[in-house]
């Protein structure tokens, strides 16, 4: 399977699938950001946490990542993810690898808690979260207003690590031996 660690230099293919997605409420964001500002977020997400592409035949068809769900310090070993696909990549089960291969990496960081936020309606989604073996944890009515409506949104989550023991500190992806990284990636 051709998913590998996003770099810098994957910007603007990462960006151009994003960028068939802003006129939709599956973001809130309005507008398309400058590939500088693009180029940022990515490096800031892989200060820590996997930020991954799938290749094929050189060009770039999807990206998925994660990033921390929320920033006091008792929420660390809680994740948020997403993934976007390019229209050729839709319907294939990527969304489902890529989140086998997020979830193991975070498994290894040290994460116990996955969460997708999904705009509802989104069925692909809700039901690509549900065969995962998500549940629905939390349903916010009217959180965006996005092309002339109030959009509702739910919150999926589930567990990857256990609760038995106080946890030691998720640490960076990046920090994971190369060996068991290598071991996530080609367990598809």
């Amino acid at each position: 399977m051709p998913i590998r660690f996003a770099t810098p230099a994957d910007s603007r293919a990462i960006l151009d699938i994003y960028a068939r997605y802003i006129d939709t409420t599956i973001t809130f964001e309005y507008t398309l950001p400058a590939l500088e500002e693009f180029t940022a977020r990515i490096v800031a997400v892989t200060t820590f946490y996997p930020y991954l592409v799938y290749e094929e035949d050189g060009r770039i068809l999807g990206y998925a990542y994660a990033h921390r769900f929320m920033e006091r310090a008792a929420y660390q070993w809680g994740a948020e993810w997403s993934a976007y696909l390019a229209p050729a990549a839709t319907g294939k089960g990527l969304g489902k690898k890529f989140y086998a291969v997020l979830a193991g990496i975070l498994a290894l960081q040290g994460v116990r808690t996955v969460y997708g936020i999904v705009t509802i309606p989104n069925e692909k989604s809700q039901a690509l979260h549900q065969s995962l073996g998500f549940t629905q944890a939390g349903y916010y009515r009217n959180a965006g207003y996005k092309n002339g409506t109030w959009c509702d949104v739910a919150w999926f989550e589930k567990t990857i690590g256990d609760y038995a023991a106080a946890p030691a500190p998720v640490v960076p992806a990046h920090s994971l031996p190369a060996d068991r990284i290598r071991a996530v990636l080609e367990s598809l």
